[in-house]
């Protein structure tokens, strides 16, 4: 696959963009923003947005769009943290799971069953009402509800690839276990396995905008775009840019994840 084929791609190039955008506003967050993100100004208390708040300023006279910035790098180690834990461990069961088989197999995936059995974020909420809200423990929790989807794609791939001939022949040669779960089965699972991480990332960031709504996720005085959203929903009526700009920005993070997985997808499909 070269860069032609990635161009042709419209999902993928304005998903790339989209996220591409609010990466870059992350990364100056880390060196600059235009007001301190916890900065309170009274006198400036839920102004609309003008030359000095580009976005406007919040109940306490925060300015937004520095609250908007700082609340990206939240986002992203979030999302990033969870769906690295759920990948790893994720893929690491279903291979043991897929390449074994027997009873090994069984008694893996009805765990992982009675994970699927619970709707996601009712696990995360769960995970995070016993050990507490915060960062690190939001992290865990969205990474333990990653596992299941992981693991299953990674189970089928491996159900499918051990009966190649390739795999086979492999076997035959004496090579061990490791050898061929590493070097011969996952490098063919790059595809399936890429698009699910873009999917899992947009589920991670709506899961903890959802945590946080709650007040379950991230905590005071750090910003988080799900708490922002909470904050704002009392003032729709005499702010409505408050929510609309911080609605607005979760969803451009969901769909621009969204259309990287579908472009993806789409090219992989075409190759195929």
């Amino acid at each position: 696959m070269n860069f032609k084929q990635l161009f042709k791609s419209k999902p993928l190039v304005i998903g790339s963009s989209l996220i591409g955008a609010l990466l870059m506003l992350m990364l100056i967050s880390l060196f600059y923003t235009p007001y301190g993100p916890n900065e309170m100004n009274p006198s400036m208390r839920l102004a609309g947005p003008q030359l000095t708040h580009l976005f406007g300023t919040d109940n306490f006279g925060r300015d937004i769009f520095s609250r908007i910035m700082n609340g990206a790098q939240t986002a992203f180690l979030i999302g990033f943290s969870s769906v690295a834990i759920g990948l790893v461990f994720g893929v690491l069961i279903g291979a043991i799971a897929g390449y074994f088989g027997g009873w090994l197999d069984e008694i893996i995936m009805r765990i992982i069953d009675a994970m699927l059995a619970f709707p996601g974020i009712l696990l995360a909420i769960m995970l995070v009402s016993v050990f507490g809200p915060g960062l690190n423990n939001t992290i865990i929790a969205l990474g333990i509800m990653s596992i299941p989807s992981f693991s299953r794609i990674a189970r089928s791939g491996f159900i499918q690839y051990k009966e190649f001939d390739f795999v086979k022949a492999s076997i035959a040669k004496g090579a061990g276990a490791l050898r061929i779960i590493f070097y011969h089965i996952l490098p063919n699972m790059v595809s399936s396995l890429v698009v699910a991480t873009s999917l899992r990332f947009s589920g991670s960031i709506l899961a903890e905008a959802g945590l946080s709504y709650l007040g379950l996720g991230v905590q005071p005085p750090n910003p988080s775009w799900g708490r922002m959203l909470n904050e704002a929903q009392p003032f729709m009526i005499n702010a409505p840019w408050y929510v609309l700009i911080t609605g607005m920005v979760i969803t451009i993070m969901v769909l621009g994840f969204n259309l990287i997985g579908d472009g993806i997808r789409d090219l992989y499909d075409r190759k195929g």
